[in-house]
């Protein structure tokens, strides 16, 4: 259906990846980002993550010009707020205190993952045309359509927040910790550039975790056997069950990435007395290393800090690449080299009143983020002079 002012227009919506073809979704995103695959996504329905009964409706987004499909988007309608990243359960409360609902919601998002990047995958002339306000109408209207009660845009890179950077909008930023690769040719180059206490600091972390009898094995792609992705997936539940939490992912969705996304896959098992105790699995992109989940069993010293940082660390150089990005959350990462960068996301609220109370909270909440990333800077570990 045609939308106000573009009469050659339209956006639709899809309930599947499997009803956009791979060769338009391709021809937009590319191959070089894992989280922008068209088998990730495929991964996560196949699978059952990302499902109506999980609360993760897909509702991907299909923007055609003249008939021909211009734009794409991954987008959900949303019945609670849990794997985004970006908290708003105070809001989704507000509304509920007041009789409202807040839920359904349309997120445009990579489900379960922090990670900043593309997330509008238009064509140029479509990104021309709906700057200046024009994205927020459409998707404005698209709400209305759908029964939905705002609509988030998570993690957008430059690109995409340039499509909404108007002074009437709501934007949320955040903050993250990001390690960046200054042509380090190994470890020791790394450490070289901080001071020596926080590098006899890191060395110390090491040795004692050695010093535990355990040591690391790393298993890339297709090559990882099913005992080892399966004792993977027992350690990734750990993590939520401690917090007594449901899992987001389940081992279909693991096989199914080992197997259609094999070239981004890495895994890294942390082996104590001839057995696995611990594993973090990494994805490649084409200048970033992305470390995602985690788990372990038992509780040893620094292991978490070894296997997630310190070994994905040591990855991202001997792959050459720019950043790794070891997910969200961590100040502990700061004193390690990991360095503060700002995270965004865009919200378009309907109800009138709710919309000018979350934005007084999001000015709050910027100058409180600003303020954090502020003196973040000045905990940095590196020595005078080697910090950009």
């Amino acid at each position: 259906m045609p939308e106000p002012g573009f009469q050659s227009l339209t956006v639709d919506t899809c309930a599947s990846i499997d009803e956009i073809s791979q060769a338009d979704w391709d021809r937009l995103a590319g191959q070089a980002n894992p989280f922008l695959r068209y088998e990730f996504f495929q991964a996560l329905e196949q699978s059952g993550c990302t499902i109506t009964a999980t609360g993760w409706q897909p509702c991907h987004l299909v923007f055609r010009v003249d008939g021909q499909i211009a734009g794409l988007a991954p987008a959900y309608l949303k019945t609670h707020s849990m794997g985004e990243y970006v908290f708003d359960w105070a809001w989704a409360d507000a509304y509920q205190r007041h009789g409202l609902n807040y839920y359904p919601k349309l997120l445009i998002a990579i489900p379960f993952t922090p990670s900043q990047g593309p997330r509008l995958l238009f064509d140029p002339s479509l990104r021309s045309r709906l700057g200046d306000g024009g994205l927020r109408d459409l998707l404005d209207t698209l709400i209305t359509r759908l029964d939905a009660h705002s609509w988030h845009l998570l993690f957008p890179n430059a690109a995409d927040q340039a499509l909404l950077d108007h002074t009437d909008e709501l934007r949320r930023i955040g903050c993250q910790f990001h390690w960046h690769n200054r042509e380090y040719g190994n470890f020791e180059d790394f450490l070289g550039q901080l001071t020596s206490r926080k590098r006899k600091s890191i060395r110390r972390e090491r040795r004692q975790v050695a010093q535990q009898g355990i040591s690391f094995r790393r298993f890339h792609g297709r090559d990882i056997p099913d005992h080892v992705l399966a004792a993977f997936h027992v350690f990734y539940q750990a993590t939520y069950l401690k917090r007594g939490q449901r899992p987001y992912l389940n081992q279909s969705f693991f096989e199914r990435v080992r197997t259609n996304l094999s070239e981004h896959l890495y895994l890294i098992i942390a082996v104590r007395d001839g057995e696995m105790i611990a594993g973090a699995l990494f994805l490649r992109g084409e200048d970033t290393l992305y470390g995602r989940y985690w788990g372990c069993l038992d509780e040893y010293n620094h292991l978490h800090f070894e296997t997630c940082y310190y070994q994905g660390i040591e990855l991202a150089i001997e792959l050459g690449l720019q950043r790794f990005d070891a997910g969200a959350q961590g100040e502990h990462k700061l004193v390690r080299g990991f360095e503060p960068v700002f995270t965004h996301s865009w919200h378009g609220v309907r109800h009138p009143g709710f919309r000018e109370a979350i934005a007084a909270f999001v000015q709050d909440e910027a100058e409180q983020v600003e303020g954090y990333f502020q003196e973040s800077l000045t905990l940095l570990p590196f020595r005078h002079g080697n910090y950009d």
